[in-house]
């Protein structure tokens, strides 16, 4: 399994610009994938750097809601006429941000993109096929960032927390790999992890995804304390761990911290094979 990180909040190198967002190339013996699309066309120009042909690209799995994730749907649409897009079917709601200074400012999808017969719609739990299925319905509540209490849904005439519903995990299963991607595991990276091995009785051996443990409009991370013990639960599990994007450096440096070489981050241009 080949992976190759498109979009991040940071890059390797000059030789690859950065955003706030996410985008991973996925190439597994069946599929080429892309997971999230960052939140601009950025993603086309560090796919032609890195030698992926985008118009191979035959699935593509959007994480959640929110504009750094699904930022380029429609730039992927105009570079890519066959895959299918795969999201939450509350992807399409409107969410929000509140800002320090108070002002709540709209960080959902684009609505103008619908409808179209490319998006697939999915509830709490699909399987695409013997390599790929996707999950959500997390019930845990354990170690959540404090974060999410800025983050807002329209319910009719009023905005409330976000739950984040709208939210999937990827499962990705390749020989004796196990591979759990997640955008920004709003829902805990913990109760993520908690609910494919306990819920769906599945056995994990590597996971990629942010961990939202850093508030870039807030411009801070998470608390000292929250970031320890998500660590200690991580480093307690016999798996393979890479992060990027809300994670955030400071985070990470003190999980790697923890978990030494159990750890690793993504940042754009990186590639990893599994």
């Amino acid at each position: 399994m080949i992976i190759r990180t498109l979009v991040d909040n940071t890059s390797i190198s000059e030789e690859f610009n950065s955003e706030h967002g996410l985008c991973l190339y996925i190439e597994t013996k069946k599929h080429k994938l892309l997971f999230d699309l960052g939140a601009s066309p950025l993603f086309i120009e560090n796919a032609k750097k890195l030698n992926v042909d985008l118009s191979e690209i035959d699935l593509v799995v959007i994480s959640h809601g929110h504009y750094d994730h699904g930022g380029g749907l429609k730039a992927f649409l105009n570079v890519n006429s066959r895959a299918k897009i795969y999201l939450n079917q509350k992807a399409f709601h409107k969410y929000y941000s509140k800002r320090p200074n108070g002002d709540k400012v709209y960080i959902g999808l684009d609505g103008g993109l619908l409808p179209t017969d490319r998006f697939i719609f999915v509830r709490d739990h699909l399987i695409i096929d013997d390599e790929l299925q996707l999950f959500s319905n997390i019930k845990g509540k354990k170690l959540t960032a404090h974060g999410n209490q800025n983050l807002l849904m329209e319910l009719t005439t009023s905005m409330v927390q976000d739950d984040f519903s709208h939210e999937q995990n990827l499962i990705i299963n390749e020989g004796c790999t196990t591979l759990l991607v997640s955008g920004c595991a709003h829902n805990g990276i913990v109760n993520i992890i908690d609910h494919f091995t306990t819920e769906m009785n599945g056995l994990l051996s590597h996971v990629i995804g942010g961990f939202h443990l850093s508030n870039g409009s807030a411009n801070k991370c998470e608390d000292l304390s929250l970031i320890s013990q998500i660590g200690e639960y991580l480093k307690n599990t016999d798996l393979n761990y890479y992060t990027c994007h809300c994670t955030g450096i400071e985070p990470y440096k003190k999980l790697k911290e923890i978990l030494g070489g159990k750890i690793h981050y993504l940042a754009t241009g990186s590639q990893l094979i599994i």
